[in-house]
């Protein structure tokens, strides 16, 4: 049992845990303490000093973030001296930082704006030379612009969390800025494409690259029908951009406010999802039942899959062909549903809503075309934060919003697909379908609890006709490569793996609704977002996908049964090795 301590902070007596940080025991006592660079677990590096606080018999202040409590000790949060020093600091700040406010895509959502509003800090008193730099636009999921960059460090502390590390301070001093090695463009890198150095980011100095013009522009033509469709965690994280509390599912509203922007068609990605979970579960059946390769690693990813291209050739024949949600649910519009309703594929334009910066670089790949060359399957995929960026632009005010739904693309979705978003969610679906095919009855209970939560790491075993099929479900690229290196030297042996890169899976995705760091350090995020998707997932009639009922109409109507050649050009793709230069 952990020893406690006593401590007074601002003339306030407190029993907390020994060794802890002066921080974390502020925060324990509800008293706040403002932060720039620190990133709990994984940017403690006291550098920005906006934590500094006044500790008695201490010959300066202290920075909080860093400093460990001890018995006895006295601290004082809000003084004079401590508000004036941190004054001072967001001024230093200010000094070499770009401050076109109202032209930033971060304005009001800025953690060094509020800062500055809260200490009434206006201007700066420091000027004087200061270095100057290009945007960083080598990449189609990012723009850097060092410009705005404080030089917190925690973009840093996310890709080298991430197990990637392409980024980090260069050059000394006065000079001293975020790069990738030798200057080199972040294209040429091993960068994933994940934007967690965006979503860690508080200021305008890391955005993802926007194209709501373009989309707009779409709109506008009068010879193109646009359509989008939505994943399924943004549906328990849009809310957050207007004020909402974190994991409020705002799926109706949102549909409202897509179709209130002018696109002819609004549907659920989840639909996709389900044909994903039937072509997957079909092909880790086959690979059971045939001596196939395993693990069966899972595909839904862009960013794992693209890691996987630059860094384990080894692991091609282990990761599903399938296309991930947004790229089957693009190709099944451009196909199936156009050869429906009639429409030109070269007249449809399929805009697509994900959690996910990673979803801009998988346009892209090759084999994203089921329609023919020359036509992605998605023409442009939008971040939540952009979809809010385009709600507030048209001057929706989104909470009063009446619920409305999606159109009918090709009919209801089920439990199996929503829960798509959160880590374990693919695995749980595919297990659902899977072991109901292996064992040849229903489940009594389709619930596979044991590979969710938000841990790195979640094993489980289960029996389906006779077999023992072992799981793992892991997130967060850095857990992914100590799971990978397991596999490969035969430590551990699993029956199929879910890999998903962002810690905590798709509602902790690059492209997520910003939150400050008092927020994200001392807020459960990814539980509160994944708990609205198992609510609804709980909610649905139907929570398999192989008895959705138009997911069987459609195989029988089009794609013949799971894994025939037609459903191979349509929902699947390849692998290749991609080169790093740096």
């Amino acid at each position: 049992m952990s020893e406690n301590v006593n401590i007074k902070i601002n003339g306030m007596e407190y029993e907390v845990e020994a060794g802890l940080t002066v921080l974390d025991a502020c925060h324990n006592a509800g008293v706040d303490v403002p932060t720039l660079c620190w990133m709990r677990e994984m940017n403690q590096i006291g550098a920005c000093r906006m934590c500094v606080v006044e500790v008695k018999g201490a010959k300066t202040l202290v920075t909080a973030c860093v400093f460990p409590v001890n018995d006895g000790m006295e601290i004082t949060t809000n003084s004079k001296k401590v508000q004036e020093a941190r004054k001072t600091n967001l001024e230093l700040l200010l000094s070499g930082h770009d401050q076109n406010c109202l032209s930033c895509v971060k304005s009001t959502d800025c953690e060094l704006q509020q800062l500055c509003r809260d200490y009434g800090v206006e201007n700066t008193r420091f000027t004087g030379a200061r270095e100057r730099y290009e945007f960083e636009t080598s990449t189609l999921h990012l723009v850097r612009d060092n410009n705005k960059c404080i030089l917190c460090r925690r973009c840093v502390a996310a890709c080298k969390n991430q197990h990637v590390s392409v980024i980090q301070p260069s050059g000394r001093g006065f000079e001293t800025h975020i790069a990738c090695a030798f200057e080199a463009p972040l294209a040429e890198t091993g960068c994933i494409s994940c934007g967690q150095c965006i979503v860690n980011c508080p200021t305008g100095a890391l955005v993802e690259r926007d194209c709501t013009d373009n989309v707009m522009d779409a709109i506008a033509d009068t010879s193109k029908t646009v359509v989008v469709h939505t994943a399924p965690s943004i549906r328990a994280t849009l809310g957050e951009a207007f004020g909402m509390p974190v994991g409020t599912n705002v799926e109706g509203k949102m549909v409202a406010a897509l179709k209130r922007l002018g696109f002819d068609y609004v549907f659920d990605t989840d639909t996709a999802a389900d044909f994903t979970i039937m072509e997957e579960a079909h092909e880790f059946v086959e690979r059971v039942k045939n001596g196939g390769t395993l693990p069966l690693l899972t595909s839904c990813c862009p960013g794992w899959a693209k890691y996987c291209e630059m860094y384990h050739e080894e692991f091609f024949g282990n990761i599903s062909s399938c296309k991930s949600p947004q790229g089957m649910m693009g190709g099944m519009l451009k196909t199936y549903w156009a050869e429906k309703t009639g429409i030109d594929p070269k007249d449809l334009v399929v805009v697509s809503i994900m959690p996910c910066t990673a979803k801009k670089f998988e346009l892209d790949r090759y084999e994203m075309q089921a329609a023919g060359e020359g036509m992605p399957d998605n023409d442009f995929s939008l971040t939540t934060r952009e979809l809010s960026r385009m709600i507030m632009r048209a001057g929706l005010d989104f909470a009063s919003l009446s619920d409305e739904g999606y159109d009918d693309a090709f009919g209801e979705s089920t439990g199996a697909s929503v829960i798509f978003g959160a880590s374990g969610g693919v695995l749980e679906a595919a297990l659902r379908t899977a072991v109901s095919w292996v064992s040849g009855e229903d489940l009594a209970s389709v619930d596979f609890k044991e590979v969710r939560g938000e841990e790195g790491v979640k094993e489980a075993t289960y029996e389906a006709g006779g077999l023992q099929v072992k799981t793992c479900s892991v997130s967060g690229m850095a857990q992914v490569e100590n799971v990978l290196r397991q596999v490969k030297s035969g430590e551990k042996d699993y029956h199929i793996i879910e890999i998903m890169a962002c810690p905590g899976g798709c509602v902790n995705g690059g492209g997520q609704p910003s939150q400050p760091a008092k927020v994200r350090n001392f807020v459960d995020l990814k539980t509160l977002r994944a708990n609205a998707l198992y609510s609804e997932d709980v909610a649905k009639t139907v929570r398999v996908s192989h008895h959705n009922p138009i997911v069987k109409y459609v195989y029988k109507d089009y794609f013949g049964e799971p894994g025939s050649h037609k459903a191979h050009d349509v929902l699947h793709t390849s692998y290749k090795m991609r080169p790093i230069k740096y």
